[in-house]
């Protein structure tokens, strides 16, 4: 992760580079590939919605408005995915094309209070969340990490951690700290 002050969003509405638009291909290809995979989309099937989905993303990027809500890129990405889907179901041939299931499906993810999408808030959450962290691992000396991770990820009392590492209270405050601002200075816009 290129070291920067401005968020992954801020970065591609900005000036972005091909490095940029790959971090945000790495990013969420594999998330909406998963998510159309357990839909029992077949695999041909499900890379050319993400694919669609991805281009939608880079065309309309500029036009995103940040709003003060909660999820609301998460949202708009998701809006984004079933408005690919439901197009790559009415351009197929055949009985499954706008079927019952596929509407329903459709529904229940329109729905921000319906089952499936609040499933898509917590996977989406999740696998930015793993990733971020991944990028950012390496901005960290090995103790400070551990000591991120045992306090915030792992649940560990600060006193416990700090014994474990060798470290003292406050260093381990200071570790978790450190780590916290710099996962939501790289993922603004995403997680927040």
């Amino acid at each position: 992760m290129d070291e920067t002050s401005l968020s992954l969003l801020d970065g591609l509405r900005g000036k972005p580079d091909d490095a940029a638009w790959r971090r945000l291909h790495d990013l969420y290809a594999p998330l909406i590939r998963k998510w159309l995979l357990q839909r029992s989309m077949i695999a041909q099937d499900a890379d050319d919605v993400v694919q669609e989905v991805l281009l939608i993303v880079v065309r309309k990027l500029p036009q995103f408005r940040r709003e003060p809500r909660t999820g609301a890129f998460r949202r708009w990405l998701l809006n984004i995915t079933i408005n690919s889907l439901r197009e790559f179901w009415r351009s197929r041939k055949g009985a499954a094309a706008g079927s019952p299931e596929h509407e329903a499906l459709l529904a229940e993810l329109e729905d921000s209070h319906g089952h499936l999408s609040r499933q898509w808030d917590a996977d989406h959450d999740r696998h930015v969340t793993q990733i971020l962290l991944e990028r950012i691992r390496g901005d960290f000396e090995p103790k400070t990490w551990q000591a991120f991770e045992l306090v915030a990820l792992q649940g560990v009392p600060a006193a416990e951690a700090a014994a474990r590492l060798g470290l003292t209270t406050n260093a381990v405050f200071i570790a978790k700290s450190r780590a916290l601002t710099r996962l939501r200075q790289i993922g603004a816009g995403l997680l927040d």
